[in-house]
């Protein structure tokens, strides 16, 4: 963001004060004016010069965001001797298709080279918008039509001819395709170009980039366009807040043609582009072409002129009629001028455009005689408006001093010629004469699609409602959501009337729908429907028959070879939940509540046949399992549906019955148990997850899932995540009651898989790349944290029945050497970052109280006759580097932290030791056969390790010590 200081000349131009100051991080961006000293700068400015006295200045500000640019255009225009008056028409032109595809910039300039409208700055510059990332791909031009208005020659006397014309003078092409692409290019001028015949200006700017030199030349040598760019991000909204000031002083917006690749609910238009495109004439009794001018009205229904409803492009104001430019004698002209027509919607039925032909004299009087007329109507009989596409018009002979006010005198005539048949020849004085134009509609009010609007009206033609709702898939999703509600409505209305028959058909649309609205263009009329469904529909009924066929369609997922059709049902079945539900709810408002039993038996029958088709095993990756895989993605959505008309427990049940009922073998599709996880997670997010209810009964069935991925070591990092918000909601819980509960399933289910997860990936190599091994160290991370969280909530009770559970003493030695091992990795000094001194605190703490807990079961199992050598080593070399740890040398922190220490934690070291006392004084006769040796990997204050071993007689007089130390410990 720059910004230049600069002084103003004499004569009002901004001149550089010599190098530009650049200021950084400027509010808005300064425009950039022609100067005096261009010598080693870089781009920074636009010049074009028309010749030595005069100069042309043009700023182009590019702006990116996402799949937006905004150009911003701004200018300065002098002229001292040329004393003409003009026009500018910039518009983007495509180089792939050799069209342009946003509106017209439209600028005019007086005969001393300045705005026309010196105080409305919004006529000087423009933002083009609504430009996607698709244009962006292709080669992108920026095209400027100079048309100079006066006299039919240039060279003409000034006052050889009184009336003015638009006449071509040049043009300048800019392709900007190296420069969205950051390249920077010095001194790139733009050249202003003439056409070697006028014929041929309807393509200048086509030949001047295929660069078909024998077609042009220079407007003159001093003629050019200099030409820097300057990015911005943001959206218009975001530009709008960034740059206040340029929106201050006024700027217009430019418009792609048609709609932006996202159309947004409530965005309002109904705007009919016209381009002029050419007309055969004959020289009508002369001996030379004439030259025509085309002027064109907008007539309503009652035959007046519609006033202000003609756009030539942003930055004029609409007028009440256009005239083309005039080429010299030529009986084929080309015009190629576009323009556009906002009227109202309430105006377009009746209303028909008017063209009308003047040869314009180049004689002394400068008459303008008219000698034909053209009409095109805007809406057609059946209610469809003009279609897309070029119309051939007839061109209808007239006198001069024809009166055409009155339009019921022509409006009886044909007025295309694709629609001259039988007696209408009579009614033409001559048809050789044609006049051609093309239109676009861009409307959310108003539709040319014959099959949208046969379907809108199927009551009028209940014939066709078969046909139409088979068409709706063809029909542009464009068109669909202009008229979103009232296509719904329709469809409702047709499954009221007829279900059995349309039933069905009704639903495919439906599906159609919903699933139209999943494409990015169209997602922002989610809420539309959203809000549609809350307000406006009105089908009590419906829900029978959505159930109805939604049930059909899930009976026979398993029976079908081609699933395409399914995938579409089963993808939309958030929104077709959403419709059962509200149709069931204002079928019971209405009735009182009448049919419930029925009703809840129907979404049971559902519901089973969900189950049964997803519990169909596949091995590998198969059409099935892919229909299994697009039903889970959308599942957890129906929750809060289902919340609508259940209590939660009911709703629970439900869902613990539908998840619990897919297929627990591990060699199906890798895709299916990834996505299988995602509903997991998915289903401990939702609203259903926070009662504590429907908690209890979903717990069994996440845990169970969560198991079988954490056994077969798959999806970690989604496993993580899952158990992560499940002991985040525990920890915000805690206090409720239902939570003891929850651990103890948690604890039941989960904790051995726990401990040998973490056995296993901190066993691991770790990844070389950098990424990987920051995701590695997440997800070790945070099943360490998972871990830590479930035993500080573990109480007596937790503890006595986890023992309680291990049938053999087998299996509680395994679990004891588990998660001894465990405990030795989670005080490893790189476990943590050495900054994480609380954590460090908190895993000790959890350490030492379930080490605390665990004694007991190894005095009482392992003692005696059931010796056992290994557990006891495990115990007391995790005892002993336990106590050595850096971070538990509380004399080595600063007064005020140890204090911090002692006040919540004591000294840990005094416990173990205690604890190791206590323990050794348990072993009696066999303190003769116990010697521990420390493990030589264990670090001593971060340097050397233990060479020798101790004798644990020694430990208790060291630990007793006012000031213990590692160092005490050692013999």
């Amino acid at each position: 963001k720059l910004v230049e200081l600069r002084t103003v000349t004499p004569f009002g131009m901004p001149t550089m004060l010599g190098d530009p100051q650049l200021i950084a991080e400027a509010s808005s961006p300064a425009p950039l004016y022609h100067i005096n000293n261009t010598k080693g700068m870089k781009q920074e400015f636009v010049v074009i010069t028309i010749n030595s006295t005069s100069t042309f200045s043009i700023h182009f500000y590019y702006q990116v965001h996402r799949n937006v640019i905004l150009l911003y255009f701004e200018e300065d225009f002098t002229l001292k001797e040329i004393q003409i008056e003009v026009s500018f028409a910039l518009t983007l032109l495509s180089l792939l298709y050799l069209f342009s595809f946003s509106e017209r910039f439209f600028l005019r300039l007086n005969r001393n080279g300045l705005p026309k409208c010196p105080d409305k700055p919004e006529r000087h510059c423009s933002l083009f918008v609504d430009l996607s990332s698709s244009e962006l791909r292709k080669d992108i031009y920026i095209t400027v039509h100079i048309i100079r208005i006066g006299r039919m020659g240039a060279g003409e006397k000034k006052n050889a001819c009184n009336v003015q014309y638009r006449r071509p003078f040049g043009c300048a092409v800019l392709s900007i395709a190296d420069l969205l692409a950051g390249d920077s290019k010095d001194d790139l001028i733009l050249k202003v170009y003439m056409c070697n015949t006028e014929s041929d200006w309807y393509q200048i700017h086509e030949n001047i980039i295929k660069k078909l030199n024998v077609r042009y030349n220079l407007t003159g040598s001093n003629a050019g366009l200099a030409v820097s760019l300057q990015l911005f991000h943001g959206d218009i909204e975001q530009i709008r807040r960034d740059y206040t000031s340029m929106f201050t002083h006024g700027v217009s917006i430019t418009r792609k043609l048609g709609f932006s690749n996202i159309i947004m609910p409530g965005e309002m238009r109904n705007d009919l582009y016209i381009t002029i495109e050419r007309g055969e004439f004959e020289k009508g009794g002369k001996s030379v072409a004439r030259n025509v001018e085309v002027m064109m009205h907008i007539v309503d229904s009652g035959g007046q002129i519609l006033k202000d409803f003609i756009s030539f492009g942003s930055g004029e104001p609409p007028a009440s009629k256009f005239h083309s430019f005039v080429l010299y004698h030529n009986n084929s002209p080309r015009w190629a001028e576009l323009l556009k027509l906002p009227i109202p919607v309430d105006k377009f039925r009746g209303a028909h455009i008017r063209f009308e032909f003047r040869h314009c004299s180049t004689k002394e009087k400068g008459e303008k005689k008219l000698f034909g007329f053209s009409f095109v109507p805007l809406m057609q009989e059946n209610g469809r408006t003009l279609p897309d596409g070029t119309h051939e018009l007839i061109v209808h002979k007239c006198e001069e001093n024809t009166n055409l006010q009155d339009s019921s005198r022509y409006l009886k005539l044909p007025f295309s010629k694709g629609i001259l048949l039988g007696n209408n020849h009579q009614a033409i004085k001559a048809t050789k004469e044609s006049f051609w134009i093309t239109s676009f509609l861009c409307s959310t009010k108003l539709t040319q699609n014959g099959d949208m609007l046969d379907l809108l009206k199927w009551r009028a033609h209940p014939d066709k409602i078969a046909g139409c709702l088979t068409k709706l898939k063809e029909i542009d999703g464009s068109e669909i959501v202009k008229f979103l509600q009232d296509t719904l409505d329709t469809l409702f209305g047709i499954l009221d009337e007829n279900s059995q028959k349309y039933g069905s058909k009704v639903f495919d649309s439906l599906v159609h729908i919903i699933n139209l609205l999943q494409d990015s263009k169209f997602h922002h009329f989610k809420p539309v429907m959203d809000t549609y469904i809350e307000s406006h529909f009105a089908g009590a009924l419906a829900y029978r028959d959505l159930i109805k066929v939604l049930k059909w369609h899930v009976d026979r997922v398993t029976d079908m070879e081609i699933q395409e059709h399914i995938h579409e049902v089963l993808k939309a079945q958030e929104y077709i939940f959403k419709y059962i539900v509200q149709s069931r709810r204002l079928f019971s408002l209405a009735t009182g509540g009448q049919n419930e039993e029925e009703f809840r038996c129907c979404i049971q029958e559902l519901l089973m046949s969900i189950r049964f088709f997803l519990s169909q095993e596949s091995k590998g990756a198969s059409a099935l399992s892919q229909s299994q895989a697009v039903f889970l993605c959308s599942f957890p959505a129906v929750y809060s549906e289902l919340l609508k008309l259940f209590d939660v427990r009911e709703v629970a049940n439900l869902v613990h019955d539908t998840l619990g009922s897919l297929p627990t073998i591990m060699h199906v599709d890798e895709s299916l148990q990834a996505v299988k996880l995602q509903c997991i997670g998915k289903t401990v997010e939702s609203q259903l997850y926070t009662n504590p209810d429907s908690r209890y009964i979903l717990l069994p069935v996440v845990l169970h899932h969560l198991h079988m991925h954490l056994q077969e070591q798959k999806d970690l990092t989604m496993c993580a995540r899952i158990l992560s918000n499940i002991f985040c909601f525990i920890k915000k819980n805690s206090s409720e009651k239902s939570i003891l509960e929850e651990i103890d399933v948690i604890v039941n289910s989960l904790l051995d898989i726990l401990l040998r997860t973490i056995l296993e990936i901190t066993s691991r190599p770790q990844p070389s790349g950098s990424a990987m091994h920051l995701q590695f160290q997440d997800v070790t991370g945070e099943f360490v944290s998972c871990l830590l969280s479930l035993l500080r909530q573990m109480t007596d009770r937790h503890y006595q029945q986890l023992l309680d559970r291990f049938n053999t003493k087998d299996e509680l030695r395994d679990f004891l050497l588990q998660i001894f091992t465990v405990f030795r990795i989670l005080i490893r000094p790189e476990m943590f970052p050495k900054d994480w001194t609380v954590m460090r605190l908190v895993a000790n703490n959890v350490i030492i109280t379930t080490v605390l807990y665990l004694s007991d079961a190894l005095r009482k199992n392992f003692l005696n006759e059931n010796f056992d050598y290994k557990i006891w080593d495990s115990y007391f070399y995790l005892a002993v580097i336990f106590i050595n740890q850096l971070c538990l040398q509380l004399e080595m922190f600063t007064p005020s932290k140890k204090k911090k220490v002692l006040e919540k934690y004591g000294d840990m070291r005094v416990t173990m030791g205690c604890e190791i006392f206590s323990m050794w004084q348990n072993l009696g006769k066999e303190l003769k056969k116990i010697s521990i040796k420390i493990d030589s990997e264990t670090n001593i204050h971060g340097g050397g390790a233990y060479k020798e071993p101790c004798c644990i007689t020694d430990w208790r007089t060291a630990l007793l010590k006012d000031t213990p130390t590692v160092e005490a410990y050692l013999i």
